[in-house]
């Protein structure tokens, strides 16, 4: 049996047992991490939740269909809509018509989970028109990296050039697994990006000069490390560009609004998904080398693992040894429309087929309420990109690779 992730605060938010039963939590209190405050971890049923706040049925509608496994959702400040598709193409969504925007992307490694990946809009879109994705690359057919790449759409959105690869060296496995990697921007306007590990050099999550199984923070301009970053002092610029290591595969990263805070979902072994509080600095765990004691990439170790690493983060939340959700993008409900969900983070999985709605402390250390809207719940397949929009809906893609669906959430009767 795989050692397992010591608990911290077990919250056991199972909601049949807590709505129905009414009975607290049990806790226990491990070591308080140094220097920082001691998260709560909440493990929940996959197929339930903690008791739903009232008036919180969803509303979702088909924005649009026809799409190929789409990754991730940009908003154009003309209300229009980009959409990466993994076998990379760029789509645009108008008024639920999608169109092809024509791209050179036959560099791209389209192969298992690797292809045209994440997706940033510039905040200064309306001078730039530009945007950076996260995709692999290929040379004649080898794998080469992942790479961050910014582009320039046309005037008229039938086109988008290449500007400039922003950042290159992201680890890369041939067959695209644990390729990542999702970006998002910062309150400061500092580009976040959530990698992953490969799969394959069991060194990498702990190796702060590999930008594999890390959380970077980057300048959108240049690609490199920000001077307030926590290694902004190493002379190793891949050391420069990392804000948190330790983890196996990030693929979603979400600011929460007014307050700065970074939260990121990550995929574990078989169970031990993660949701997790992102610390500037910090160690998150992962380490399938055993402490450089094992060549292969051990996947029976802890996903969080306090044993090795007294100081790692315990996740907010983790799905447990039994249950399996693969979370993907993660975004914030923003706008009193939501109600009683206003400021809960959503997080969407591929194998759960599903939304997770965590409402969270003031603090950001706790999760006080895990919802399961059942509007999502195993009725549209895997859903891999969410974001929020301008007009405060949650925009949704679908995985399924045939006839994938882009879907617009609201408050049933906002």
């Amino acid at each position: 049996m795989r050692p397992r992730t010591p608990a911290v605060v077990s919250l056991a938010l199972l909601a049949l047992v807590t709505a129905c039963t009414g009975e607290q939590p049990a806790q226990q209190q491990q070591p308080a991490e140094p220097a920082r405050t001691t998260a709560a971890t909440t493990t929940a049923s996959p197929t339930s939740g903690a008791a739903a706040p009232t008036g919180t049925a969803l509303r979702v509608e088909e924005v649009a269909g026809g799409l190929e496994h789409g990754w991730d959702i940009g908003f154009l400040p003309d209300g229009r809509m980009l959409v990466t598709e993994r076998p990379a193409r760029f789509k645009l969504v108008d008024a639920g018509t999608v169109t092809e925007i024509s791209a050179d992307l036959d560099d791209v490694h389209v192969e298992g989970e690797g292809g045209l990946m994440g997706l940033v809009v510039h905040p200064d879109f309306e001078r730039t028109r530009e945007f950076t994705t996260c995709q692999t690359h290929q040379d004649n057919g080898d794998a080469i990296d992942v790479r961050l790449v910014t582009w320039r759409l046309s005037e008229d959105a039938r086109a988008a050039t290449r500007v400039r690869d922003l950042l290159t060296g992201l680890p890369v496995n041939d067959s695209g697994r644990h390729s990542g990697c999702r970006p998002t921007i910062a309150a400061d306007g500092a580009l976040l990006v959530g990698t992953g590990d490969t799969a394959d050099d069991p060194a990498i999550p702990q190796d702060r000069r590999n930008l594999g199984g890390k959380v970077l923070r980057i300048d959108l301009r240049t690609g490199e490390g920000l001077p307030d970053n926590p290694f902004a002092s190493s002379r190793d610029a891949n050391e420069r560009r990392i804000y948190t290591y330790g983890h196996r595969n990030v693929q979603g990263v979400a600011v929460r609004p007014g307050s700065g805070q970074v939260f990121a979902s990550e995929h574990g072994p078989t169970g031990f998904d993660e949701m997790n509080r992102i610390r500037p600095g910090a160690n998150y765990g992962w380490d399938p080398s055993q402490g450089g004691t094992v060549d292969f990439y051990d996947e029976d170790v802890p996903m969080t693992d306090r044993e090795r690493f007294p100081d790692a983060v315990p996740p907010l939340w983790t799905s447990g040894e039994t249950s399996t959700e693969a979370p993907s993008g993660a975004a914030f409900l923003t706008g009193e429309r939501w109600g009683e969900l206003n400021g809960s983070l959503a997080v969407v999985a591929l194998r759960g087929q599903k939304v997770l709605l965590f409402q969270l402390n003031d603090a950001g250390t706790e999760v006080t309420n895990l919802h399961l809207p059942t509007e999502l719940n195993d009725t549209y397949g895997r859903l891999r990109g969410v974001r929020s929009g301008p007009d405060g809906a949650l925009y949704i893609t679908t995985s399924e690779g045939d006839d994938d669906k882009l879907l617009r959430v609201t408050l049933a009767g906002s």
